[in-house]
């Protein structure tokens, strides 16, 4: 099971849902206060601005910034939930648990998920930049990045409510 929330929604999502692994994916990682319960090697920081294309004095996300969480995804075990957070809980968390899901399992439809997504949270806004780069290491040969056309833009809103996403 993956959860979303924001960097405010972090600690009691991980504590309402016992999780084991944290993948922190927004800009200023060092606020991030990392909960008791989930151990140092288990939670994966990196630093990425919610942009879709280089900008003077951002961190655009790159193919690096998706290669490291993928590698985290896949050692997760899944023996416990996985919390993936962002600074509001819209863009870079919803874009890496689409792409968390479609490495997880590799047969299940693009359309699928990113339905899913949109059903579980209204306000989700999936970073395109990380899923056309997830597309691209996960050889969906686009098929993301036409599954986000497909569902549209959510909701604007300042801060995204806590969900889940099913793997299969």
């Amino acid at each position: 099971m993956i959860h979303v929330c924001s960097l405010a929604a972090l600690p009691a999502t991980v504590a309402a849902t016992g999780a084991s692994h944290i993948l922190t994916v927004m800009g200023k990682v060092d606020q991030v206060i990392r909960p008791a319960s989930v151990l140092h090697e288990n939670h994966l920081l990196i630093s990425m601005d919610d942009i879709n294309e280089p900008a003077e004095g951002f961190v655009a996300p790159s193919l690096d910034h998706v290669e490291r969480a993928l590698a985290f995804i896949r050692k997760w075990d899944r023996a416990a939930p996985l919390v993936i957070h962002c600074y509001a809980g819209i863009s870079r968390s919803t874009a890496s648990a689409f792409m968390a899901v479609c490495a997880l399992n590799p047969a299940r439809d693009e359309l699928s998920i990113a339905k899913q997504i949109r059903a579980a949270s209204p306000t989700a806004y999936p970073n395109r930049l990380i899923v056309q780069l997830a597309d691209r290491a996960l050889g969906r040969q686009g098929r993301m990045l036409r599954a986000l056309d497909e569902i549209g833009p959510g909701n604007l809103m300042i801060e995204g409510r806590p969900f889940r996403v099913e793997l299969e």
